[in-house]
């Protein structure tokens, strides 16, 4: 929201009354008001909600908001189960005793394969993660059997002697990251109290970090072991985050739009009055989301049907969420972004060593969780149009950078190489690690969930999950062999490919900040979404708390 600065406007007698929550707080319709009533105007995306929210202020310090936090951070520990794997293959793709047991080679088809594989699984588990985090079992119960199979994974791979077994294992990893990433992100968007959504959801995705962090310290650690034992004690640190999912998921409290959609209709009152109302079951928040709940949530959904993915395409409201969803599971793995999990081929042939590497990989993803982290901090406020358009066009421009001082330093020859070039190419890598992660990372977990409808909210992530998996497929066969054949000019096709993102992003983009997660669905059944979602209303604040909703 932003505020404007005050005119002196003219009384007039044309007041509308609405009642927003169960404690009927009137909000005034006017078209003028007195100057000296007011303290500022507003521009914000829903009237309404803005006035419930500023009227049922939640405490953020109370033992009912640490639950919730707590919530947040079982829904991170699943995300950085991937995040960790990203980092980990990174790492231990150059270790001297990995390559001498599997003779993998550090770039071409047999390193896509291993590094692949992993999204093969990932294609495959969306199909059951939907479904099952729509069963009987809730959105607890699928991180749970999610938490389970990576644990297995994680012993079939640190356990493998031979290149079948650790494939095996790298298959079941993806498999099982497929359920977490479609259940815990729809868990705690379903759990966050509306006016604290944007920072609770997009916190989930920060898990990337939370993985690929440790990730890469561990295997600068374990790097200079002169045994087996460097690459798989990093296997086997894998599983911790998983294991503590698997310890506490079911101490969470349940999401209330599930328990709404399997007719528990008490249970999901009384959490959102606990966690949503400060305990007060007037609050107007709570009143506001029980009307959004009781109208949109279907008991009789596709949901209840395994197999049914008609909620998905069968309007035209729909198909507008999918295509959302699928842009953002797209863009989200094809904007170079992937090119991380050869970072240490990239410093190389920047010519930095086996050490040096080690501990840019390290900076790297400290300096991409910080910008990430920024990103986090501004998801109630940032819009996420502009977020996407201008973070995807500054990745472009900092991918240009480092392909074109990639190719000056390979055009160089080796007895008079500039330092100061390479330094610049790693730096121009940074600073897009910087860009995308600020961008994206928070709304790789928040946007699809939020534009999904609860009935439609774990078959929409499974089918984000199938289109990231595609894409990450691509990167991670494809990538070594392109790197190994054309180098640096891969670059450029990302440099390219970005220019069309953002593109896109400005003529199909939907604005979901400021609004609750039932209210979209006005906003995706009008004629065009992009432009509906833009429009703003005014409101007073005046001097005594209370808002005024200026109408036109």
């Amino acid at each position: 929201m932003s505020a404007t600065p005050l005119s002196q406007p003219e009384k007039s007698s044309e007041v509308k009354k609405e009642v927003v929550g169960a404690e009927k707080v009137i909000v005034e319709h006017i078209r003028e008001s007195e100057t000296e009533e007011i303290k500022k105007l507003l521009h914000v995306r829903n009237a309404t909600f803005t006035a419930a929210a500023e009227k049922g202020r939640l405490d953020p310090w109370s033992k009912d908001s640490f639950i919730l936090y707590w919530c947040c951070f079982v829904a991170f520990l699943c995300s950085c189960a991937n995040g960790y794997d990203g980092s980990l293959m990174t790492a231990i793709n150059a270790m001297p005793f990995y390559q001498t047991r599997f003779n993998a080679g550090t770039l071409g088809p047999t390193t896509g394969l291993i590094f692949s594989i992993y999204t093969i699984g990932g294609i495959v588990g969306p199909f059951f993660a939907g479904p099952l985090t729509d069963s009987k079992l809730g959105r607890r119960g699928a991180m749970q059997v999610g938490a389970i199979v990576i644990c297995v994974g994680s012993a079939v791979i640190a356990s493998a002697m031979k290149k079948p077994q650790f494939i095996t294992g790298r298959f079941i990893l993806g498999f099982g990251v497929s359920i977490l990433t479609c259940a815990a992100p729809s868990y705690v968007a379903e759990v966050s109290p509306p006016q604290w959504r944007g920072r609770m959801t997009a916190f989930y995705n920060l898990g990337w970090f939370g993985g690929s962090i440790p990730a890469a310290g561990i295997t600068l650690a374990c790097q200079s072991i002169q045994s087996d034992w460097s690459w798989r004690l990093p296997l086997i640190f894998q599983a911790v985050p998983s294991l503590v999912v698997i310890v506490f998921v079911w101490f969470l409290p349940e999401s209330p739009r599930w328990l709404v959609a399997n007719s528990r209709d008490g249970e999901a009152l009384a959490f959102l009055t606990r966690f949503h109302g400060n305990g007060d079951s007037q609050n107007p928040v709570v009143a506001l989301e029980w009307a959004e709940f009781k109208e949109a949530i279907a008991i009789d959904g596709a949901d209840k049907r395994w197999w049914d993915y008609s909620e998905l395409f069968k309007s035209r409201n729909a198909r507008w969420r999918s295509l959302t969803v699928i842009m953002m599971a797209c863009f989200g793995q094809f904007s170079g972004n992937g090119l991380g999990y050869f970072n240490l081929e990239i410093y190389s042939s920047l010519g930095y060593d086996n050490h040096q590497q080690f501990v840019l990989n390290l900076a790297s993803a400290i300096v991409s969780a910080f910008a990430a982290g920024c990103g986090v901090a501004l998801s109630d406020r940032m819009p996420r149009r502009q977020a996407l358009i201008w973070g995807t066009l500054a990745s472009a421009l900092f991918l240009a950078i480092n392909g074109g001082l990639s190719v000056k330093w390979a055009h160089m020859p080796d007895n008079h190489k500039i330092l100061s070039i390479g330094q610049g190419g790693v730096a121009a890598f940074f600073f897009f690690n910087i860009a995308f992660s600020f961008a994206y990372t928070p709304l790789q977990g928040l946007y699809p969930v939020e534009v999904l409808q609860t009935t439609a909210r774990a078959k929409g992530m499974s089918m984000y999950g199938v289109v990231v998996a595609l894409f990450s497929f691509i990167n991670l066969y494809a990538g070594p062999i392109a790197l190994q054949n054309i180098k640096y000019n891969y670059i450029f096709i990302f440099v390219g490919w970005d220019i069309v993102e953002a593109v896109l992003w400005y003529l199909l983009g939907v604005e979901t900040v400021g609004r609750s997660l039932e209210e979209l669905e006005e906003l995706f059944s009008s004629p065009y979404p992009v432009s509906a979602s833009k429009r703003t209303q005014v409101i007073a604040v005046k001097e005594s708390g209370d808002i005024t909703i200026v109408d036109a």
